[in-house]
């Protein structure tokens, strides 16, 4: 009978530990997008061109960003999903951005370029 008592509270313990993991998960997603958010519209005033750029987004995209208001902000932060990507998915690129040694300064050079030829994101 004991046994079946610490079970249960052992399954417990574990299901607890795992909500608790997916809401820190969640608050840290809807911190990162607000922050993503922030410097995105930061960026598009600075330098509308750099920033669509930098960003890996369409002018349009850019456009729609920067006239967000706070409100909208919060509001588009708070999905459950990461609103920003990683761009440099392929192992080439994040070999160059992550050499080190004399080469590093180039290897860098050369991953901008093809980041730079890879299609701009658009919002649906």
């Amino acid at each position: 009978m004991q046994w079946r008592v610490q079970e249960k509270n052992s399954r417990s313990k574990i299901y607890g530990e795992r909500m608790m993991n997916t809401f820190d998960m969640q608050s840290e997603i809807k911190e990162l997008n607000l922050t993503y958010l922030m410097l995105a519209q930061h960026m598009i005033r600075e330098d509308k061109y750099t920033a669509a750029y930098r960003l890996g987004i369409n002018q349009q995209s850019s456009d729609i960003l920067a006239n967000l208001t706070a409100s909208q902000v919060l509001k588009l932060a708070g999905a459950n999903v990461l609103l920003c990507r990683m761009r440099c998915d392929d192992r080439f690129i994040l070999g160059l951005l992550t050499s080190h040694g004399k080469e590093g300064v180039m290897s860098q050079s050369h991953a901008a370029i093809l980041l730079a030829g890879q299609a701009a994101e658009t919002l649906a």
